[in-house]
């Protein structure tokens, strides 16, 4: 009897090994699997669509969001005279902005005729901002 004991203890140690084995490739691969997507799933996030610069007056910038923070802002594409004091509301671009020093920077500009530089990218995630537009420098226009 001790010897078919024997044989059914080393049957069960044979076995747990090769499902040790088995369990670890396959938690491996999940995982390589999974930093993998991640990876393209982040990139293709902050893929770069286009580029460009977009002038007008700075109107509002903001902090908002209910979980995530983030900072956005709307230009108005005209020329706002005290003459012709209506704005068209098909003129108004909204953007984001990533870095807060941008943002403080562009917050000392509001009201003034500004150039925004920003880069536009396919998708956003939620911590981003609301908008596809990332404004990433500011300058005024003399």
């Amino acid at each position: 009897m001790s010897e078919f004991k024997e044989v059914v203890a080393e049957g069960a140690r044979e076995v747990g090994r090769k499902t040790l084995r088995i369990t670890k490739k396959v938690l491996i691969l999940l995982l390589l699997l999974g930093l993998v997507g991640a990876g393209g799933y982040y990139g293709w996030g902050n893929m770069t669509y286009s580029s460009g610069t977009r002038s007008g007056q700075l109107m509002k910038l903001s902090r908002k969001g209910y979980v995530f923070k983030t900072h956005e802002g709307q230009l108005f594409l005209g020329v706002y005279t005290p003459s012709q004091p209506a704005m068209a509301p098909g003129n108004i671009w909204e953007f984001s902005v990533k870095n807060k020093q941008v943002y403080e920077q562009i917050q000392k500009l509001e009201g003034k005729q500004v150039k925004l530089y920003y880069k536009e990218h396919f998708r956003t995630f939620p911590w981003q901002g609301d908008t596809k537009y990332f404004v990433y420098q500011a300058e005024v226009i003399k």
